[in-house]
């Protein structure tokens, strides 16, 4: 199945016999703000204007638990992140469509955390809300109570001893900007550098310039050209959890399976025993 939705495929389904569930997942990440700028408010943007019918959901509250040592957005809990799932109308049965304010991350989290807690169909809106031509309202809707239970995969989630084993017998991705990756600069975690064997593979480069994503083929070449080749296991992690889940994403839609390390570089880093690579090579 495809995990990634049009504008006009889903204007349409959400017109037919059973139209998905919509969740609104507008989120930035937190950086310090100047001059007093108060930081991003995704409910506000919400309840200014979304999709029809679309509920929205806090990233930081109900798809991550809060910050310590497994990271900036560890894994949220299950049972909670369960009942706002199903407060939210998701149920198994129903299809889900996730988006969020174009740039694809905070919808790619929804999306892998449902994929892999046993949702059978969810996808994610390509470019995300600016996309959508349609009409916006502001009215809160309130939805059926859904009957999703999450069911976790045994596969597709990394920790930090596995990040590192597969950094050496497969192909673990480091999603971020290319200067974070060697150790340039840092502005958020304690460490700069990567993962001792990561390839960089910043998540932007799967996007054209409009923010959708390239074609499944030009995706499938870009992977293969960083090495994932037919029966190599692959591995993706970032600052938090986050913008890999847009990567797992990408690799999804050009064919490849891959897991995700959600404790990302800011679990890796704030241990200072782990050991930390610097510069464009891997090792």
């Amino acid at each position: 199945m495809n995990a990634i939705i049009s504008a006009s495929e889903l204007a349409s389904e959400l017109t037919g016999e059973n139209p998905p569930v919509l969740l609104d997942v507008r989120w930035q990440l937190s950086m310090a703000k100047s001059a007093g700028e108060p930081p991003f408010d995704g409910r506000a943007a919400y309840e200014s204007g979304h999709i029809p019918g679309a509920v929205y959901v806090d990233l930081d509250r109900e798809l991550a638990s809060a910050p310590g040592t497994h990271g900036r957005h560890p894994l949220p809990d299950l049972a909670e992140f369960g009942a706002a799932m199903r407060r939210s109308g998701v149920s198994s049965g129903t299809p889900v469509v996730v988006y969020d304010g174009g740039q694809g991350w905070a919808a790619a989290r929804a999306w892998w955390l449902l994929r892999w807690t046993g949702h059978p169909d969810v996808r994610v809106l390509d470019g995300g809300l600016p996309t959508w031509e349609g009409a916006l309202e502001t009215s809160v809707p309130t939805p059926t109570e859904g009957d999703f239970q999450p069911a976790p995969a045994a596969t597709g989630l990394l920790d930090a001893d596995g990040a590192a084993a597969l950094a050496r017998s497969g192909l673990l991705l480091d999603a971020r900007a290319g200067e974070r990756y060697r150790g340039e600069v840092e502005p958020i975690d304690p460490v700069g550098g990567h993962i001792p064997g990561a390839v960089s593979a910043p998540t932007n480069e799967n996007v054209g310039p409009d923010g959708r994503f390239l074609p499944a083929g030009q995706l499938a070449d870009r992977f293969k050209s960083l090495g994932a080749s037919e029966g190599t296991e692959v591995g993706v992690y970032c600052g938090s959890g986050v913008s890999a889940a847009h990567q797992v994403l990408a690799l999804a839609a050009a064919g490849i399976p891959a897991a995700l390390y959600v404790g990302s570089w800011s679990e890796w880093s704030s241990d200072p025993s782990r050991p930390v690579a610097v510069g464009p090579d891997p090792q």
